[in-house]
């Protein structure tokens, strides 16, 4: 016979310090149960906010320069590169279409995995100038989760803007935990004007601190490997060091 029961044909009250004992233990794993619920909720698809400041120059600043590439990844081109970047030891951003990501998702756990940083450029290349902060975010989210299957564990530090048109986008990225990552520096390789102009570019116009634009995606790139690859040893011998963008 159960206690209610037992209860009931006899006709006694349970004692308050029993009652007591009875009620703590019924509501003590609520209350548990309730606040990991509530820690879950608070931290589940969150990241820590940083500053929504569009970057454009990098982490240590002084005689330092930060390489990044849009775009891809690009089945022929990013290989390439990531191997004159593996050769140099130079480390650099990546700033990647969801769609192509989705391609050639080999290629993203290429670039995590030489320790290059990752940047979230949109699921198809949008511009985002006119788009409500609801819409941006759901293509920043798609974005990343593409990203994040393609690299699990690897994290995207960057969001960049396509064609450098922000709109609402550098405040979301910012709450998703995605510095708005700028350039102070386009070398105009989208409209290939050959190596030795690249190189020229790059060597003759770069400043201390800066962040230079660059593309492994959307066309033919080989000029701008070429050009990396003579332009790092120029650099170094200027007393260059290679670092990452500054994060806030």
């Amino acid at each position: 016979m159960t206690a209610r029961k037992t209860q009931r044909a006899t006709g006694s009250r349970p004692r308050p310090r029993r009652a007591g004992r009875r009620l703590r233990r019924l509501v003590t794993p609520l209350l548990l149960c309730a606040g990991l619920c509530l820690g879950t909720a608070g931290t589940a698809g969150t990241a820590q906010a940083v500053d929504s400041t569009v970057v454009t120059s990098t982490q240590s600043g002084g005689r330092t320069v930060s390489f990044t590439f849009d775009d891809g990844p690009d089945p022929t081109h990013t290989p390439n590169l990531l191997a004159v970047l593996r050769k140099h030891n130079v480390k650099a951003t990546f700033c990647l279409w969801g769609d192509r990501v989705r391609q050639y998702p080999h290629l993203v756990r290429q670039i995590a995995a030489d320790g290059h940083r990752l940047c979230n450029h949109t699921m198809s290349h949008q511009d985002l100038g006119g788009w409500s902060q609801w819409q941006v975010r759901q293509n920043l989210e798609q974005t990343d989760n593409v990203i994040r299957q393609a690299a699990p564990g690897a994290r995207i530090t960057y969001f960049r803007a396509p064609y450098g048109s922000w709109g609402q986008s550098p405040q979301v990225a910012a709450s998703m935990g995605m510095q708005p990552l700028g350039w102070r520096m386009d070398i105009g390789d989208w409209q290939p004007p050959g190596t030795a102009e690249l190189v020229r570019r790059i060597t003759q116009g770069v400043t201390p601190g800066a962040v230079v634009l660059m593309h492994d995606g959307g066309g033919d790139r080989s000029q701008t490997v070429a050009a990396v690859d003579q332009t790092i040893p120029q650099l170094k011998s200027q007393g260059y060091t290679f670092d990452q963008p500054a994060v806030r």
